[in-house]
C-alpha cells in the first residue's frame, strides 16, 4: 500500500506517512482491483465502508425504472465514495458504482472511523475532522448543482454554470473539469440540445469556446 499517497488525499490529510500503517490496521483497511466497467458496489446493498480511489476512477450511475443509465458523479484517484451510505447503518444504496477504467480502492470501516478507538491513535481525530470537511464540501457542490438546475431554461443553466466558473476562477476565461457528456449530465439536459444551445450562445457573442475552454463576452445575456 502507498502511505505516502494516502497522506496526500483528502481523507487522511494532515496525518503522517509513518502514520499510516497503524490507520490501515485500525480502520480495517482492505484493497481491491477492479477491471473497466466491474461493479464496485451494487444499488440495493447497504454498505458500512467508505470507499477511497487509489488509483483509476469509478462512476456513480443511476438506473430509472426502465433501464437507462445516468452517471451523476465521478470519484477520481485522492478521492472518496459511498461515505453517505457507510455513516448511515442499514441505507441501501440507490446507484452502482462502477469501474469506469481499471482500479484500485481502499475500503475503510465507516463505523472505526467515527469512533475512536481505545488506543487514542492521534490520527483518528484528525480523520473525523477530515471527514466533516468532505462532508461540507460535498453539501457545498449539491447546493451549486440545484442553483444551476434551478433555471428552467437550457440557456438558463448554461449561464448560471458558466458565471459561477468565471467567478471562481477570477477571469473571463476558464477551463471547466467536464467534457460535453459530462456537463450535460451534470446540469440535467440533454447532449446535443445543449451543444445546439452552447453554438447558438456563440453565433449571439455571448461566449467563446474551444473544447473545454471558454470565454465569456461582455454582452449582457439578459
Amino acid at each position: 500500500m502507498n502511505y505516502f499517497f494516502l497522506s496526500k488525499t483528502s481523507l487522511f490529510h494532515g496525518i503522517q506517512e509513518t502514520e499510516n500503517a497503524a490507520m490501515a490496521s485500525c480502520l480495517d483497511a482492505r484493497e481491491r482491483k477492479y477491471k473497466k466497467d466491474e461493479i464496485v458496489l451494487r444499488a440495493g446493498t447497504a454498505v458500512s465502508e467508505v470507499g477511497l480511489v487509489l488509483s483509476g476512477s469509478v462512476n456513480l450511475v443511476v438506473y430509472s425504472y426502465w433501464g437507462d443509465a445516468r452517471i451523476f458523479a465521478r470519484a477520481v484517484s485522492g478521492q472518496i465514495f459511498a461515505e453517505n451510505n457507510a455513516a448511515s447503518p442499514g441505507q441501501e444504496l440507490i446507484y452502482n458504482v462502477v469501474a469506469s477504467e481499471d482500479s484500485s480502492v481502499l475500503f475503510l470501516n465507516m463505523g472505526k472511523i467515527l469512533t475512536p478507538c481505545r488506543n487514542g491513535c492521534p490520527f483518528h481525530a484528525r480523520t473525523i475532522q477530515n471527514l466533516l470537511r468532505i462532508f461540507a464540501q460535498r453539501n457545498q457542490e449539491l447546493y451549486s448543482r440545484m442553483r444551476h438546475t434551478a433555471p428552467k431554461s437550457l440557456r438558463g443553466r448554461l449561464l448560471s454554470y458558466l458565471s459561477e466558473q468565471a467567478t471562481i476562477c477570477g477571469s473571463a476565461r476558464f477551463t471547466i473539469p467536464f467534457n460535453r457528456q459530462q456537463l450535460a449530465d451534470y446540469l440535467g439536459v440533454d447532449r446535443s440540445a445543449m451543444s445546439n444551445e452552447l453554438s447558438k450562445m456563440q453565433k449571439e457573442g455571448l461566449i467563446r469556446f474551444r473544447k473545454n475552454v471558454f470565454t465569456l463576452s461582455d454582452v449582457k445575456p439578459f
